[in-house]
């Protein structure tokens, strides 16, 4: 399936741009250079920029396609451990290489793991990006209730951390994450998965909390958010399937919120690992 994005505009340019110097190169820069002439006609304009952004284009295109992928989050639902304004990178060839736009594999990569955080085209908008944590595995049983996450009939280990700190502006507190001014209604956590830690967020004070269990199907995957009651995830709308899977975030290289009276540049969150 074809998915008209930003990569897919990338994909033309490079092609367009690649063609007509590559036209210009074997058919229309000898008439330029013809002995008769009496000086040597002037490259037209279009072709001087052919050349020029090419190669540039090119790069940018098989960084993106198949190394690592920019995104910036948007929302709270993986507080505490990503803030709306943080910019991260996706490893794109964790999961095996895929060409660009059409998504067709190409290479075998590592099979993702629990504690895995992804990105991923939303199943029922692939137009979509989103961020979650893979809690579930193909095959997995799953149940959340009161709060607490179980796989396969093993309840996670989960170590208090205290109150929420108030990472962010106090607008995210109130209207993303659902917390009080001073980040009092919020608890954190250290769940523990597997070989992965990772803080969670609840807030005991919310309604919005989602209880159930689920079998998990063949090639496909269960995720949530790291903030647990304000996150649009598998307990509301299902599972991934595994071609859907973009790549693995794996840090944060800038933070930068200015929407909103938002906290602006921090520096303190470059360079923060979120790969486990």
């Amino acid at each position: 399936m074809v998915h008209f994005d930003f990569e897919f505009l990338l994909l033309i340019l490079t092609a367009v741009t690649g063609l007509l110097w590559l036209a210009d190169v074997l058919l229309f820069s000898r008439f330029r250079r013809q002995p008769a002439a009496k000086e040597q006609a002037k490259e037209p304009i279009i072709i001087e920029y052919s050349r020029a952004f090419f190669p540039v284009l090119l790069i940018v295109l098989v960084l993106r396609a198949f190394f690592f992928e920019p995104f910036r989050i948007p929302s709270g639902s993986m507080m505490p451990t990503l803030l709306v304004g943080d910019f991260i990178l996706v490893n794109k060839y964790r999961y095996g290489l895929r060409m660009p736009v059409w998504q067709n594999r190409i290479t075998q990569g590592d099979r993702p793991k629990r504690g895995d955080v992804v990105v991923f085209r939303y199943p029922q908008d692939e137009s979509q990006d989103y961020i979650k944590r893979i809690v579930g595995l193909p095959g997995d049983h799953i149940s959340y209730y009161n709060r607490r996450l179980a796989i396969n009939n093993q309840t996670l280990k989960l170590d208090s951390n205290g109150v929420y700190q108030g990472l962010g502006d106090l607008n995210q507190m109130r209207n993303a994450h659902g917390c009080d001014s001073s980040g009092a209604s919020c608890q954190v956590y250290v769940e523990h998965i597997g070989d992965a830690s990772y803080t969670v967020m609840t807030n005991p004070k919310s309604s919005l909390g989602v209880n159930g269990e689920v079998f998990v199907p063949s090639g496909h995957y269960f995720v949530m958010g790291d903030n647990r009651d304000h996150s649009n995830d598998s307990r509301i709308w299902g599972f991934v399937p595994e071609e859907n899977l973009v790549g693995k975030a794996v840090m944060i290289w800038m933070h930068w919120d200015w929407r909103n009276g938002g906290s602006g540049l921090d520096l303190s969150r470059v360079g923060r690992d979120i790969s486990n």
